[in-house]
């Protein structure tokens, strides 16, 4: 056994790496978005794993540090608790999706760092939205690199089936029905109105059984 076995593997790959996860509201407020929308679309799937600001190891070394990306999606893995995410500890699967929010401390060279390690560690799609600008850009994994895409307006993404819409302003992003993501209060809205639909349809149900009942017609006996 090595000195490395040795200690505690808490000590070695520790589960934060003392940065904020988001900068200022805007940044969290699509990192929040993105997150938990995709929470929603693949709720029924266990074999999915979505994460926000999870610091991912992808190979068991200290001289690699790991990276949090602010959203991502891994197939292949159960739902759960992860403290991080160590790669060997997950069947080598590496996550095939992830998504940045850039924020006013975001400078270049880290953009860099970050696009160069996804590339090296197996992403498949790498997605970046400033908020400010509303400039999404996008790479896809081909021929064991992500290569840029350049047109991004209308992209469907291969994994999520997730559409992107920029070319009116800030980004939209669209569910595989159609369905554009929404904030929490959106959600909650649209559940309250489900509600008072579901409720309204009660009451014309109970207003004509007692109509028929009234006619002599037993409502619960009809052909």
């Amino acid at each position: 056994m090595t000195i490395f076995e040795q200690i505690d593997p808490d000590l070695l790959y520790p589960d934060s790496d003392g940065k904020p996860m988001a900068d200022n509201t805007e940044q969290y407020r699509w990192i929040v978005l993105i997150k938990e929308n995709l929470e929603i679309l693949f709720a029924n799937n266990d074999n999915v794993l979505i994460a926000g600001d999870l610091l991912w190891y992808p190979v068991r070394s200290r001289l690699i540090a790991p990276t949090a990306p602010d959203v991502m999606v891994v197939f292949g893995r159960s739902k759960g608790k992860r403290r991080s995410y160590r790669q060997w500890q997950e069947d080598n699967i590496p996550p095939q999706v992830v998504f940045e929010i850039l924020s006013y401390s975001n400078d270049t060279k880290e953009m860099e760092r970050k696009l160069e390690f996804y590339d090296t560690y197996g992403i498949e799609e790498y997605y970046l939205y400033d908020p400010e600008s509303f400039q999404l850009d996008g790479w896809l994994r081909q021929n064991n690199h992500l290569n840029k895409l350049w047109q991004m307006d209308g992209w469907l993404s291969p994994r999520l089936g997730i559409r992107f819409q920029t070319g009116f302003g800030e980004l939209v992003i669209y569910r595989p029905d159609g369905q554009r993501f929404l904030n929490s209060l959106e959600l909650n809205q649209r559940v309250e109105q489900a509600e008072l639909l579901l409720e309204q349809e009660r009451q014309r149900a109970q207003q004509l059984a007692a109509y028929l009942r009234n006619l002599g017609i037993d409502p619960d006996n009809l052909p």
